[in-house]
């Protein structure tokens, strides 16, 4: 297969998103000027259902590579999500996947991502694998070898472990692993390039090191920025925070949630979530106000998901609601048991991600039942029959008909 070496693509690739490049930027820069197919990966572990922009940016920088034509990995660590990694951590293990839950998010983690990656395309498809291949087919005297390369101090050193110990929460043997584990998936595949966001870097280069001392190979690490606000430092894609955009999203709740974000995301959010060239992404912000550049911004990136069709419905919705000051017309609609509450109600339909959050809402005026605020009182308290339709809203943007 030929491959594109156009500079401008390259350096495309090499100065969005990006948060590191190991050994070096420039290194890998030479590597994609001299034509040699370079076989890149990204692993995931499939433990959630729902992904974000945040990831996204990952597959859309792959698209890019693929498209100048590298060969890309999707691996399924349908081995390594049983296990259960520990990073982010801090407080205790991660739940352990049976395979038919491996499978199920697997599944709908490839629906997400096809928007932005040809992930069937006829001439260079995206090579799907999956880790349990090779490491469930390890002996024990494979993996005394392999740990051989490691020490005890190296793997306890993460912070996340160290807060752990510190706690006396308890560190399990097979975490420890993990990294020896994702370290190897590197070896199975004989990879040039890995793929992944600077929480995963530990064990990336954990890889890095076992195909140096097993096969004398250089690997590659393309380590994605993760999207925060540029004043505040706040994680941009926060589900506790309720700021996420998730790629399961509908149009309209993908639009709003755009909409909502700071207008100091904006730059970022079109650098690493959109398919716009830098320059006119530069006129763009240079040209619109902030308004404007925003719906610019929710338009565009609702498109790529959903369709110009539904994003135009999505933007008109918005206008209609809130600028507007309407309800819109096609709301979720919801029949509560009697002995329901607004807090039942909010978290039972993810208007709030907990009960916590949604008393939390209540108390900040946030939550209006026909337009009139909810005393916190009023809370926990079953609603009743409903005989007539009313409407529960909770911020500008979510609403819920009971009826």
């Amino acid at each position: 297969m030929n491959i594109n070496t156009d500079p401008a693509k390259i350096e495309d690739i090499l100065t969005r998103s990006v948060e590191e490049i190991l050994p070096s930027k420039d290194e890998f820069r030479t590597v994609l000027q001299s034509g040699k197919r370079l076989r890149i990966y990204i692993g995931t572990d499939a433990t959630g259902s729902s992904l974000h922009l945040g990831h996204a940016t990952n597959y859309m920088i792959l698209e890019k590579l693929r498209q100048l034509g590298h060969e890309v990995i999707f691996l399924i660590g349908d081995f390594t999500s049983r296990i259960g990694d520990p990073t982010d951590k801090n407080d205790s293990a991660r739940k352990q996947l049976t395979r038919e839950e491996v499978v199920e998010n697997t599944t709908t983690w490839l629906k997400q991502v096809a928007p932005v990656i040809d992930i069937n395309n006829a001439e260079n498809p995206v090579v799907l694998k999956y880790n349990h291949d090779w490491l469930a087919a390890l002996t024990f005297e494979d993996i005394i070898n392999l740990s051989s390369n490691f020490t005890v101090q190296q793997m306890i050193e993460r912070d996340m472990f160290q807060k752990r110990i510190a706690s006396g929460k308890p560190l399990y043997m097979h975490e420890l692993f993990y990294p020896l584990m994702q370290g190897y998936d590197s070896v199975a595949m004989d990879v040039d390039v890995e793929m992944c966001g600077t929480d995963q870097k530990f064990n990336a280069l954990a890889g890095r090191t076992l195909l140096r001392k097993l096969k004398d190979k250089e690997k590659f690490v393309f380590i994605t920025r993760l999207l925060e606000n540029p004043i505040t430092g706040e994680k941009m894609m926060s589900k506790s925070l309720g700021t996420g955009v998730f790629l399961d999203f509908d149009a309209n709740r993908m639009y709003g949630a755009l909409m909502a974000q700071a207008d100091e995301n904006m730059r970022q959010l079109f650098e690493d979530c959109t398919w716009l060239t830098i320059p006119e992404i530069d006129t763009l912000l240079s040209e619109l106000g902030p308004r404007d550049a925003k719906m610019r911004l929710a338009f565009t990136i609702t498109e790529i998901y959903h369709g110009s069709e539904a994003a135009k419905v999505a933007e008109d919705a918005f206008v209609k609601t809130f600028q507007n000051k309407e309800v819109p017309d096609d709301i979720p609609e919801m029949h509560p048991a009697p002995e329901s509450s607004i807090v039942d109600i909010l978290v039972e339909t993810s208007i709030a991600t907990s009960k916590s959050d949604a008393r939390r809402a209540i108390e900040q005026g946030a939550v209006k039942l026909d337009g009139r605020k909810v005393d916190i009182a009023e809370a926990d308290r079953p609603i009743g029959t409903i005989t007539t339709k009313v409407i529960l809203q909770k911020g500008k943007r979510h609403f819920i008909a009971l009826i």
